[in-house]
């Protein structure tokens, strides 16, 4: 649980959480395969305002942690909530306090 705990305690990881939850409202314009892969993460970065490696760093600690998938097509990597887990880890939270 601390791993998770650590992943929420950075406000652009908090961020990317929250676009993701709803990526039609903050990445307007996706359409076809790409909806249900998920988001680019050329998309989030421009949507952050940060450099390509800052915002691989945040996406990678953020799926470790078990919050997003990462799908590869080509290229790129698509990102999307796991919400079961965020489910179950906020439940678990919940619990231990």
């Amino acid at each position: 649980m601390l791993e998770e705990c650590k992943a929420l305690a950075n406000e652009t990881r908090l961020r990317v959480l929250e676009w993701l939850k709803e990526p039609e409202v903050h990445f307007p314009g996706r359409g076809g395969e790409t909806a249900e892969l998920g988001v680019c993460a050329g998309l989030i970065q421009q949507k952050a305002g940060t450099s390509a490696s800052t915002i691989s760093a945040h996406l990678a600690i953020l799926q470790r942690a078990g919050f997003l998938c990462g799908t590869r097509r080509g290229q790129w990597i698509y990102y999307r909530r796991d919400d079961a887990r965020i489910r179950a880890f906020t439940e678990q939270l919940h619990r231990v306090l």
